[in-house]
């Protein structure tokens, strides 16, 4: 509700769009002439793609990146126009109760992300928005990803990197301590791997997620980390390495050492 607001006043409807099969505008212009300064909160309005969207994302595997393959490509599309659908009527219905909103996209709006998480969210047309008297709008959007990997299973630096060295067995002892059993790197523990967490992973870098891992180990539970959708990862579904990791296996396993 906007500041001052009572259930007596009238609500001046601001959707002056002329719908689908509709030949006139809901609203009343004319309210507006004794009406000029509309006062309005300082708040942005957030929400998800809800059943829009997810739909036409699934369809490709969009998520999974592969914008060179024509398919990927038009779902990419297809999202984008599922979702700025859902955020129209969104803002169609806060202009219908009178509140100045804009819909903002973040795509639009120049976001964009790094392997999944977000490496840039520029703030300032909301910001310009906000100061301007309007309502922001952002809605679950599709953004292009800077980096999409499709990778093995942990490495011992960023995949992207020369020389990156696929860990295939990681040991972890019962103090919550892990080490890089296999292949033999040149420090035999973690001081051998580049874990520092780049300025732009929210999820706390590899070291974290090693770690997450390790912890489910110290239970007894082996930890497979594996390309989906592979050979590789349906051996580790089927129980083959449980005891043994074969040579010709690609994938890293993190597993209690007594």
């Amino acid at each position: 509700m906007m500041p001052g607001w009572s259930p007596s006043m009238k609500v001046l409807g601001m959707d002056w769009s002329k719908r689908h099969r509709e030949s006139e505008v809901s609203c009343n212009i004319d309210d507006f002439v004794d009406n000029a300064n509309v006062d309005s909160s300082r708040f942005v309005v957030v929400h998800g793609a809800g059943s829009f969207g997810h739909f036409q994302a699934s369809i490709s595997g969009v998520h999974k990146g592969g914008l060179d393959q024509s398919l990927v490509k038009a779902s990419f599309v297809a999202t984008r126009i599922s979702v700025t659908t859902l955020n129209l009527e969104v803002v169609r219905a806060l202009a219908r109760e009178g509140i100045p909103s804009i819909g903002m996209s973040p795509f639009s709006c120049g976001w964009s992300t790094y392997e999944k998480n977000i490496t840039s969210a520029d703030l300032a047309a909301v910001a310009k928005a906000i100061d301007s008297g309007f309502i922001p709008v952002l809605h679950g959007d599709a953004v292009l990803d800077e980096l999409q990997t499709d990778v093995l299973g942990v490495y011992d630096r960023p995949p992207i990197e020369p020389n990156a060295v696929l860990l295939r067995e990681i040991a972890v002892g019962k103090n919550g301590k892990w080490s890089v059993v296999k292949p033999v790197l040149q420090n035999m523990d973690k001081q051998g791997v580049k874990t520092t967490a780049a300025a732009h992973d929210t999820t706390g870098g590899m070291e974290t997620k090693i770690a997450e891992a390790a912890m489910i180990a110290r239970l007894g539970i082996d930890v497979y980390i594996v390309k989906a959708a592979t050979n590789h990862a349906l051996k580790a579904l089927s129980g083959e390495l449980r005891d043994n990791i074969p040579d010709d296996w690609s994938g890293t396993v993190i597993r209690f050492v007594s």
